[in-house]
């Protein structure tokens, strides 16, 4: 029998002049230098385990790095023993900010950019140093890894073929359900972002305008301790909006709308158009109408004149 030789693991190795170094399972690890340029480095959303080796790396070797905000992202550092140089990029400072980012890189510097929680770029103005570094000429990486819409659409339970990510929704009540009106007909599952304050309303809104029966999934404090998805449909949720937990962060998923639910009804077609007539014209309000209710135009635009001259009477009587 042939006996295969021992094959030992090569030395640690030997750590820069300058290297950095960061804390995983009690063992300390060396950062190299990274490559100069900007790297895009996703953070955990809730739970800080939630990082890869490489954003560690990453983070312990660039020589700056770029976060919303500073308190947040040392406590993601002091947890990996990480010591690193800080500044502030968020969308109160970006303008002023930008330039000294692109004069660092063109010296050959590193600078990671982080977001609070989640990956870079996702509802937050950092595209625009991207779009800037790259016309500057310097390389631009990214490191993938956490993402609440990610972990959010594998929860739902709902389809994941197709899926149309909209961010945050109005905070105004006229302009969310304005929003909701032109994402209704999109075939294809939802994806947004809610905060608390504002998640029993704009559950209400959402039964309203995308239909009761559409099937959703409420999740709250992704990752974290307190971790909690609700599923049902939006009728069933918001029927318990009002018992519904606010505190902390929302992701709301909606399944696409039923192929056989997709001519809207005569009550959902007045709701939607008279939300629309306060804010645009007969002739817009119809023609937005037409693509979103799968009705005939003769029958929207009669629709819309009788609302319009109902309106017309009110205002008169007041």
């Amino acid at each position: 029998m042939r006996v295969k030789p021992e094959i030992s693991a090569p030395p640690p190795a030997a750590a820069e002049p300058n290297a950095r170094t960061f804390l995983v399972a009690g063992q300390r690890l060396v950062a190299p230098r990274i490559a100069p340029g900007l790297h895009l480095v996703a953070t955990p959303i809730g739970h800080l385990g939630d990082i890869t080796l490489r954003a560690l790396e990453t983070l312990a070797g660039a020589d700056l790095i770029a976060c919303e905000d500073t308190r947040i992202t040392h406590r993601l550092l002091e947890r990996y023993s990480i010591s690193a140089r800080l500044k502030p990029y968020h969308e109160h400072n970006a303008a002023q900010a930008r330039p000294k980012l692109l004069e660092m890189l063109a010296q050959g510097q590193s600078v990671a950019l982080v977001s609070d929680a989640g990956t870079p770029l996702i509802s937050d103005p950092g595209y625009k140093l991207v779009r800037e570094v790259y016309a500057a000429g310097h390389q631009v990486i990214g490191l993938p890894g956490a993402s609440a819409v990610l972990v959010a659409l594998s929860l739902a339970g709902l389809p994941t073929d197709r899926f149309f990510f909209d961010g945050f929704l109005p905070s105004k009540q006229g302009a969310r359900r304005a929003r909701l009106g032109e994402l209704a007909a999109i075939d294809a599952t939802l994806v947004l972002f809610e905060a608390g304050s504002r998640i029993q309303n704009s559950v209400h809104d959402l039964a309203d305008l995308l239909g009761a029966t559409r099937e959703a999934a409420i999740c709250r404090e992704l990752t974290k301790l307190h971790q909690e998805v609700r599923r049902a449909t939006l009728a069933e949720l918001a029927a318990q909006a009002d018992t519904m937990e606010t505190r902390g962060e929302f992701v709301v998923v909606i399944a696409p709308p039923d192929p056989a639910s997709r001519v809207m009804s005569d009550d959902d077609l007045d709701r939607w158009l008279s939300e629309a007539l306060t804010r645009h014209s007969v002739k817009d309000a119809v023609a937005q109408a037409v693509e979103l209710s799968g009705r005939h135009k003769r029958e929207i635009y009669a629709r819309a004149l009788e609302l319009s001259r109902q309106r017309e009477a009110d205002d008169g009587e007041d």
